[in-house]
């Protein structure tokens, strides 16, 4: 009877540990874009959004077997918020969402020994509403714009890891090898 339990119990954690996993499941490696024998060393390939500030969050990790190829990450986030327009009467008029994009980079990494250290990566501050106001065009010049805060969210995100030549920068091979994108 005991040896049930535990087996309930381990599988009902399994379940559990599975289903935490969702920014996982967007991710893909393609291996033709890394250099021959490149795979995962420590850390966690994944990206996350942070439902309190809307912060998009990449982790730390690190590769192994790519030799002297650098690597350039990529995290492209894009907010939406609403934004409204207000007449001098107190009506509103709703404008569509207005989308703004966050893009952040690693700059070139470097190996070290055939292992590449990928630093975090964060969207940056998700934009202000004064952001979102001067993208939005109300129906009359003289209507005020509000952007309602609730409204904020990241809409999307890509993060994407791809090698490059050394001495030009330049993609060493076709794609991106690691693509996440969400949320």
């Amino acid at each position: 009877m005991l040896r049930k339990f535990g087996i309930i119990a381990v599988l009902s954690l399994m379940a559990v540990t599975f289903a935490a996993v969702p920014a996982l499941a967007a991710a893909t490696i393609d291996a033709a874009a890394a250099p021959t024998g490149t795979h995962l060393q420590t850390g966690t390939i994944g990206c996350s959004v942070d439902p309190t500030t809307g912060l998009v969050s990449c982790n730390t990790y690190e590769l192994a077997g790519v030799g002297n190829t650098n690597a350039t990450g990529t995290l492209n986030a894009t907010y939406t918020a609403t934004v409204d327009c207000r007449n001098h009467g107190g009506q509103i008029v709703e404008v569509k969402s207005q989308a703004k994009s966050a893009p952040t980079t690693t700059g070139r990494l470097s190996p070290r020994n055939g292992r590449l250290s990928v630093p975090a990566l964060n969207s940056g501050p998700v934009p202000s509403d004064s952001t979102f106001e001067r993208l939005a065009t109300c129906p009359n010049g003289n209507w005020t714009k509000e952007t309602l805060t609730s409204t904020i969210t990241a809409s999307s995100f890509t993060y994407t890891l791809t090698f490059v030549d050394k001495d030009t920068g330049l993609p060493a091979f076709p794609g991106a090898y690691i693509t996440i994108t969400g949320p």
